[in-house]
């Protein structure tokens, strides 16, 4: 059973920080590439950013480049999510998900609610 567990969301001001965490196992940390996508309310789901398997390459979307960072810890099985400068359009269910680079998106987190208070 595949498991992306997400954590770290919460209610923030505009220019704030956040850090977004998704644990998962050893078998998918090692044989995938993962990533973040959100989803806003009455919008489609989006990519937000990835990194490889190896953790050697990152692409983002246009809108939070420069602004969040994606990384991923060998010794835990977790991938981060750091987002600085936080604006109000950010504010989405975030989830993690791992598959195939360039677009991880084969398996799933139940997502994390991040909320950006203008």
């Amino acid at each position: 059973q595949v498991r992306l567990v997400e954590s770290g969301g919460g209610l923030v001001q505009a220019g704030d920080s956040l850090k977004l965490s998704c644990a998962t196992s050893e078998s998918i940390f090692s044989d995938f590439a993962m990533g973040w996508f959100r989803q806003a309310p009455g919008k489609e789901r989006e990519f937000v950013a990835g990194i490889t398997r190896r953790g050697d390459n990152t692409y983002y979307a246009g809108s939070v480049k420069g602004r969040f960072t994606v990384s991923r810890d060998v010794t835990n099985y977790t991938q981060y999510l750091q987002m600085n400068s936080l604006r109000y359009e950010d504010t989405a269910v975030y989830f993690c998900a791992a598959g195939q680079w360039p677009l991880p998106n084969l398996f799933w987190g139940q997502g994390t609610q991040v909320t950006v208070s203008s």
